[in-house]
């Protein structure tokens, strides 16, 4: 990738994981002219020496991996002036947290960042335009790291709504699974429509109870982000939906994946929250009977389709 623009003040960013993400994470930065070190669990570097000297710590590992890189760093040292940033989509299965509240729990003097929005890693590695979003409740370190990663070609927003602009990362992957199905029924765009509009409604319902601003989901990290990955064979959750409405189990789906499909483990955690706190998802309540064999993918869209009649406005239950 060329230059995309020189930068007076060179950073220091270790980024953890050296998947699809981290390394196009790892492309952008180096091509703007900043010093990256990309580290995983396979290499032979440790992760001290990763580290050391960081003024961005960006972490790209999948949900799963999360807390233990978090414990790892927990025991190192780091400079109080590093800001940590988050690229991980999902939510943690025993604390139901999301990635950036497990980060800020363990280095509450740190600012996080989180990085989201409709950024499929192979578009972006073959040079095509994109855009994202970072957000932090300090709103000086979302800038720094605006300045790091944004160029001609990826171009960077700030928001000051990290919860919406997370919850909007994590949740439309739910979506995608559902979207995938949707496809591989051949249902066609009538009902794609239909299903992408009421999973933003959904997607709004659950941040709007959360505490997230509803504006966010209109943006890049919420329609954006659930346009992209419901529309894309590049997307794995995409490709879990599909493959299971063409009659392939889960297990041999999830096995034959490049990397992790993050939305099966979301929709499971996102169902039990939903329950517990009485929020209406009968999206992602069909998505997670599908994922766990109790319906079939047709009977999943005749449940969603044979729902009591009502308002389309009706913010509460809809």
């Amino acid at each position: 990738m060329e230059t995309n623009q020189e930068t007076d003040n060179p950073k220091s960013i270790a980024i953890l994981g050296s998947g699809a993400w981290g390394t196009t994470l790892a492309m952008l930065a180096e091509a703007n002219g900043h010093n990256v070190r990309l580290w995983s669990r396979q290499n032979s570097q440790s992760l001290q020496d990763a580290i050391a000297s960081a003024d961005i710590v960006l972490s790209a590992v999948s949900m799963k991996g999360v807390r233990p890189i978090v414990q790892q760093l927990s025991s190192l040292v780091i400079s109080p002036q590093t800001i940590f940033v988050t690229a991980t989509k999902g939510l943690d299965s025993s604390t139901t947290c999301t990635p950036s509240q497990i980060w800020q729990a363990a280095f509450p003097s740190h600012p996080v960042v989180i990085l989201a929005g409709p950024n499929l890693s192979k578009e972006i590695q073959a040079e095509l335009p994109a855009a994202t979003v970072v957000a932090s409740k300090q709103a000086d370190a979302a800038v720094v790291v605006q300045a790091v990663f944004n160029s001609s070609r990826f171009r960077v927003y700030t928001n000051n709504d990290p919860l919406g602009v997370e919850l909007g990362g994590t949740l439309k992957n739910v979506m995608a699974i559902a979207a995938g199905a949707c496809d591989g029924l051949q249902l066609g765009t009538n009902a794609k429509a239909a299903l992408l509009t009421r999973g933003l409604a959904e997607i709004i319902r659950i941040g709007d109870s959360w505490g997230a601003n509803t504006d966010t989901f209109y943006g890049l990290s919420g329609l954006g982000d659930l346009l992209a990955t419901c529309n894309s064979a590049l997307s794995r959750n995409y490709q879990v939906g599909y493959k299971l409405a063409q009659g392939e189990k889960l297990p041999a789906i999830l096995a034959s994946l490049e990397g992790t499909a993050e939305g099966v483990n979301t929709t499971e955690v996102l169902v039990q929250l939903a329950e517990q706190q009485g929020i209406y998802v009968p999206i992602s309540y069909q998505v997670y009977r599908l994922l766990k064999g109790e319906v079939t993918p047709q009977a999943a869209v005749e449940a969603l389709m044979l729902r009591d009649v009502k308002p389309e406005n009706n913010p509460a239950n809809n």
